[in-house]
């Protein structure tokens, strides 16, 4: 798949591919501190895609329990409660938080990670009640959003207000995992913030930086026409197109002056001094530590594959901070401790309605086929988010 499918993507999907079609008995809630849930929406994310396509790294590979059903992004309605589950109701919409923690896993007392409120970087993903997971969607007991029925413990829950739909809703996760991002950087109001990418997390970011009242100017790279739109309409000041010339617009936007060393890319003096790269590849990577002037901040927003020919110089000689940011978990912002997804639940009943214009058509879940071939051709199918839609299965 690696490598036959860059040139055959009709592979993907193939009778050889990774995933298939089945039917399979209705999950069983693990304990009784679990629900079942009915899929509504569930979104198709780069790191299905990555799976799909074996072109994501190894390393989360002993974190995972197969078979697993995909899907992570999900939003649907409680069918089936269990005996020692509190305060929710059946038929009630909800959100599922997809990592599978210590309290997910019902381990007392939680490690290190999840009693610093770490959630996403448990240290027991592989014990518990269930059988390793780092998140729904790959583990064999949970379930994932590509089916009819997933299991969520009651701790992953959060309640869709009535009055949000279900394209918004499905949202949530993804819009989660960039506000985490937005938050984990040291900026001031005047310096300018660049972003790698103008798929859903790049976009996303631009628009949590923007709800979260940032006026910050914000320089964009976006791939496809409908992307750069898109990026205008939720708040770039500047769109840049991904082609060879990018660096001599980048340069001139920012006053960066570019020199061409004997061998490689371009180095830049000066730049912007907040990049997030919401791609995570070797090109975009590299891209982001050149673009950030000397004591920016580079956050890694993006899932990377096995990232290449990386020159790391740019880090020692302008001494850079680069971040990782992975998924969500309990933020501080303007004073107040909360977790990602209520302040995205926040963002997006104010707000929310500029962002449904990034949700595509829904897809039937037997027709997995064309739904993955949209997402991994999107500048062909003008897609953003790739959904599929049970709410009649």
């Amino acid at each position: 798949m690696r490598y036959l499918g860059k040139r055959w993507r009709s592979l993907y999907t193939s009778p050889i591919s990774c995933i298939y079609l089945v039917d399979i008995p209705e999950p069983e809630l693990p304990t009784p501190q679990w629900v079942k849930i009915k899929t509504r929406l569930s979104g198709v994310c780069g790191s299905d895609l990555a799976t799909i396509t074996a072109k994501g790294s190894p390393y989360f590979s002993p974190f995972t329990s197969t078979p697993f059903v995909l899907g992570h992004e999900i939003v649907g309605e409680i069918v089936e409660i269990g005996d020692a589950v509190e305060g929710w109701s059946i038929g009630e919409r909800v959100v599922v938080e997809p990592a599978l923690s210590c309290p997910v896993r019902e381990i007392d007392p939680p490690c290190h990670q999840c009693q610093n409120l770490r959630f996403a970087n448990c240290e027991n993903i592989t014990r518990g009640s269930i059988s390793a997971g780092i998140q729904t969607g790959y583990c064999r007991d949970t379930g994932g959003g590509w089916s009819q029925y997933v299991l969520a413990h009651h701790s992953q829950l959060h309640l869709v207000p009535d009055n949000m739909s279900d394209e918004l809703a499905v949202l949530l996760e993804p819009f989660a995992c960039a506000i985490h991002g937005v938050l984990q950087a040291e900026f001031h109001d005047k310096e300018d913030i660049c972003i790698i990418g103008g798929g859903t997390i790049g976009l996303l970011t631009v628009a949590a930086l923007r709800m979260l009242g940032y006026q910050n100017r914000i320089l964009i790279f976006a791939k496809h026409p409908h992307q750069r739109e898109l990026a205008r309409d939720l708040g770039a000041n500047a769109v840049i197109p991904v082609n060879n010339g990018r660096y001599a617009v980048f340069s001139e936007l920012t006053d960066a002056e570019s020199y061409q060393p004997e061998l490689g890319q371009q180095v830049l003096l000066g730049g912007v001094d907040l990049t997030f790269d919401c791609i995570g590849s070797s090109v975009t990577i590299d891209d982001a530590l050149r673009f950030t002037r000397a004591g920016g901040e580079v956050i890694l927003l993006g899932m990377p594959g096995i990232p290449k020919n990386i020159d790391w110089t740019s880090i020692w000689y302008k001494q850079l901070r680069v971040k990782g940011a992975y998924t969500y978990g309990v933020e501080t912002h303007n004073g107040e401790q909360i977790h990602t997804f209520q302040l995205g639940l926040r963002l997006l009943q104010k707000h929310g309605e500029q962002l449904l214009p990034l949700v595509g058509t829904p897809f039937s879940i037997r027709d997995y086929k064309r739904a993955i071939q949209t997402a991994l051709n999107t500048g062909k199918t003008s897609t953003v988010k790739t959904v599929f839609d049970l709410r009649t299965e």
